[in-house]
């Protein structure tokens, strides 16, 4: 009984004690799980800040400026670059498109892209085959707007160079003309055009590299420079520089490398070539590569050549292979699809950079295939990968044009401006006018026209320049309003071949200062006199009578004209020996401010006023008084004063 009783007041105590303390240990719980909870808020917190303040910030890019995704592949291939597509699907202020990639040796495949206007920029990749370490990757970036004064600083801040609003000229994407001046350069990813990686200028000599001869340009105010990205079966390899098998399958058709009768070389600086050996031509392995396995370090090096001439304000115009290649290519490799992939792994390696581009440099029908099947693989480019994601423009070397060699836009749906070349005088210059006369309209240019030094005249002479001025003044005003490219060296070679060797008698360090180059300067100040206002010339030759007084093979005795549909400006041209000319079409008895100007020397002279007559016409004052010009000369005409009239037709002649 009494141990019962001592039992029962333990029990009793202990919940007694037991009611005391859960209250206390209650509020001590809470006070405990508050503080921590205060604390690990503010761990957290604390941890939140760091990571921020660690990350990196959210990437930022200006518009048009390029944005490098790499990509690392996690499964093997073979051939990556005939095995593996890879894109990212891009997304922005009004823009949503798919952006192909490349590959770029070993595991690893880089998209580059652009932002074409301000605002947040995001992507997602994608692969075929299906990759984890090329599909599902995502990010963004921010971009920014140039200010006016960037822009002013490099033009190709601007934006991609599109068609004006008619169809006829260039202006960048924020709308400033763009009136292409252009050097021809084909060898310029090469080593013939030395890279160094320092910005110390050298002279202009054989030490000279590319930055040199950029630097020249610029202060020239070229602004465009034409090259071929790669020469693949070219290599000063004791083979001639004409190589056929013996079927007659033409390997290669080459420039000689002076002192040798071989094929010049074509390496980067690195010894490179674009493609790997062996090839698959029996017999040749050693000679011409294997065309479908790439080098992408070839490529590396073009590359920071173009981003090069972006930074100070070029834009280049990429070929992407000389018609040599084309007999070697189809017959041993699978035609179209093989030479359609290496044109877009060309434009998919510079799409975000501010270029022009070509599927094929065809100076000549000659030593390759037809047209017609580089129009098919150019053209199955446009169906598999779609358009140039940022509007880059495609036209091509032609011959005598790419309208004549490949129809218009609807046969060849990759071409977005035409062009005429390879025909030295002044008879070809008409084929600009038919492409100007073309529907829809699109942009067209001279892209190989008269070289200084060609047509048997003294490299580098007054006369050589002469013919050059013919090419630069005739082809604009014949419809050319997209611009000019320039070349300088003759059938030996010059700049436009690239001739470093010490056996050359034009090496490029002494043809890049011949005085024509300095004159194309002067064409555009002529052309663009008017501001932008050019843009609305129609070629008029026609309206000049006479206009044909040489003979058709030279660049002497002939007359250009262009006038814009109100007849308020027009531009005429006369080539040396040009007799007195009759302009008709103008304003009727509109008095008319005529204004000669040097093409030697970019100066205007005075001015002095002409009035048509009742049916139109004018009579031309020939320079210096003279029954035939002395030289040639350029004119300009604008409306002073007009009588009243109902409205505005086109002139006689005039085509849109």
């Amino acid at each position: 009984m009494q141990g019962r009783a001592i039992a029962t007041l333990r029990r009793f105590a202990a919940a007694v004690w037991l009611a005391g303390f859960l209250p206390v240990a209650a509020v001590w719980l809470a006070g405990f799980l508050s503080a921590a909870a205060v604390l690990l808020a503010g761990f957290l917190s604390a941890a939140a800040a760091a990571a921020a303040a660690a990350a990196p910030p959210a990437p930022a890019a200006h518009v048009w400026e390029k944005v490098e995704i790499a990509l690392r592949a996690q499964k093997t291939y073979a051939n990556p670059y005939t095995e593996v597509d890879v894109w990212v699907d891009l997304k922005g202020p009004g823009f949503e498109k798919r952006c192909y990639g490349f590959w770029d040796g070993g595991d690893t495949f880089r998209v580059r892209v652009l932002a074409t206007a301000p605002g947040e920029w995001s992507w997602r990749s994608g692969a075929n085959p299906p990759d984890p370490g090329l599909a599902g990757a995502s990010g963004s970036f921010t971009a920014a707007a140039w200010t006016e004064s960037e822009k002013a600083q490099n033009p190709c801040r601007r934006g991609m160079i599109r068609a004006s609003a008619n169809g006829h000229a260039f202006e960048y994407a924020d709308g400033t003309p763009f009136f292409l001046v252009g050097d021809t350069w084909w060898a310029a990813p090469t080593s013939r055009f030395r890279w160094y990686d320092d910005d110390t200028p050298r002279a202009i000599g054989p030490e000279a590299g590319l930055k040199d001869y950029v630097r020249l340009r610029r202060s020239q105010e070229f602004n465009c420079i034409a090259m071929i990205a790669a020469f693949p079966n070219w290599a000063n390899d004791g083979k001639p520089a004409g190589l056929k098998m013996a079927d007659g399958t033409v390997l290669r058709s080459a420039w000689k490398q002076a002192g040798t009768e071989s094929a010049k070389d074509m390496t980067d600086e690195a010894g490179n070539r674009a493609f790997l050996f062996p090839g698959k031509a029996p017999g040749y392995e050693n000679t011409i590569p294997d065309l479908e396995r790439i080098n992408p370090a070839y490529f590396r090096g073009m590359d920071r050549k173009i981003e090069y001439l972006n930074s100070q304000g070029m834009v280049p115009f990429i070929e992407v292979a000389r018609r040599d290649i084309g007999q070697a290519w189809k017959k041993f490799y699978p035609w179209p699809d093989s030479y359609t992939r290496y044109i877009q792994y060309v434009w998919s390696r510079c799409q975000a950079n501010i270029c022009l581009f070509s599927p094929i440099h065809l100076d000549t029908p000659a030593q390759s295939i037809p047209p017609a099947d580089w129009n098919l693989a150019a053209n199955k480019v446009i169906e598999k990968y779609g358009r140039p994601p940022f509007g880059t423009l495609c036209g091509t070397n032609s011959n005598p044009s790419s309208l004549a060699n490949w129809g218009h836009v609807d046969k060849a749906r990759w071409l977005s401006f035409h062009q005429i070349g390879n025909r030295r005088t002044h008879d070809c210059y008409a084929y600009l006018t038919e492409i100007f006369r073309a529907s829809p309209p699109v942009p067209g240019i001279n892209g190989e026209p008269y070289y200084d030094g060609m047509e048997n005249l003294e490299p580098g002479s007054d006369a050589a320049a002469l013919y050059c001025r013919s090419a630069m003044y005739g082809s604009v005003l014949s419809g050319g309003l997209g611009g000019h490219i320039y070349g300088a060296g003759g059938w030996q070679g010059g700049l436009w071949s690239g001739e470093v060797e010490a056996a050359s008698q034009w090496p490029l360090w002494n043809v890049v200062r011949w005085p024509s180059a300095d004159q194309m300067r002067h064409l555009k100040a002529f052309v663009m006199a008017e501001g932008r206002k050019y843009q609305d010339l129609l070629p008029q030759t026609d309206l000049l009578a006479p206009n044909k007084s040489g003979k058709p093979n030279s660049c002497i005795g002939w007359a250009y004209a262009a006038g814009t549909a109100d007849r308020q400006l027009f531009l005429v041209y006369f080539e040396k020996e040009c007799p007195q000319a009759t302009l008709s079409g103008v304003q009727p008895g509109a008095t008319y401010q005529a204004q000669w100007f040097n093409p030697r020397t970019g100066k205007w002279g005075g001015a002095r006023m002409l009035t048509a007559d009742a049916e139109g016409k004018v009579a031309l004052p020939v320079r210096g008084g003279v029954e035939k010009s002395e030289d040639d000369w350029a004119l300009k005409l604008t409306v002073v004063s007009a009588p009243a009239v109902k409205g505005t037709a086109a002139p006689p002649g005039g085509s849109g």
